[in-house]
């Protein structure tokens, strides 16, 4: 089903200005006042209250909109977990990547154990369509049993060396999380996950792209593909 194009009717501000505060906010680590300070230097006057509100009406259907553009992913599964705490609970966010350091899927969830795994599972291959070649994950026993009850056949690899490519993909989240102090509900570091990814996912140059005119053509594309995700083009 076709996504309608977003609307910025009743908005006292240009789409392209709406859109390029909360590019800059969900696609680096700043803070809403250091967005509304910026925006300020190039003559733009808007609260920061403004930026958190157009952040939370625009970002996810911008994200949703990049996630459907998004190729397919690679066929070697990175899983993690990582803790996280909000009002003093603790949860874990469930991440999968793929062989290039691409997000595939972020769950939060409350336990850490083989039905969390077995759901993160499930989750990935329902959402790509296909079941991996192999994954990739720390020593959590969880993940064997998971994959031994969804995947019997599916290579599982288990060893802390070799899932690096996982665990380094949780950085930009901890780096957000100490620029937000924290999170206040689970719903609300759900939602933010999933637009947080998804745009870096665009945006992000992948290790086989390093050089200046591979980076450049990589991220001049990304941003064509923001303006239509946004609406813009």
């Amino acid at each position: 089903m076709t996504q309608p194009p977003i609307s910025y009717k009743r908005h006292r501000f240009p789409p392209e200005i709406i859109a390029h505060a909360v590019w800059l906010y969900v696609r680096f680590n700043l803070s809403l006042r250091e967005v509304e300070e910026m925006l300020l230097e190039r003559g733009i006057d808007v609260s920061y209250e403004t930026i958190r509100r157009w952040t939370a009406k625009f970002a996810a259907r911008i994200a949703r909109s990049l996630r459907r553009r998004q190729a397919r992913p690679g066929d070697i599964w990175h899983l993690d977990e990582v803790q996280v705490k909000i009002a003093g609970r603790k949860f874990w966010l469930w991440r999968a990547v793929d062989q290039h350091g691409v997000v595939l899927e972020e769950i939060l969830q409350r336990k850490r154990d083989m039905r969390a795994a077995r759901r993160l599972l499930v989750k990935l291959m329902k959402r790509h369509g296909f079941v991996p070649r192999r994954i990739v994950t720390d020593k959590l026993a969880s993940y064997g049993a998971a994959r031994r009850e969804v995947a019997p056949g599916l290579e599982h690899r288990s060893h802390k060396g070799l899932n690096n490519r996982a665990e380094n993909s949780h950085l930009p989240f901890r780096k957000r999380e100490r620029t937000m102090q924290g999170f206040r509900s689970p719903g609300g570091l759900q939602r933010f996950v999933s637009v947080h990814s998804a745009i870096r996912n665009s945006f992000s140059v992948p290790a086989s792209r390093r050089s200046a005119i591979a980076t450049r053509y990589h991220r001049l594309k990304a941003f064509d593909a923001w303006k239509v995700a946004a609406s813009l083009a």
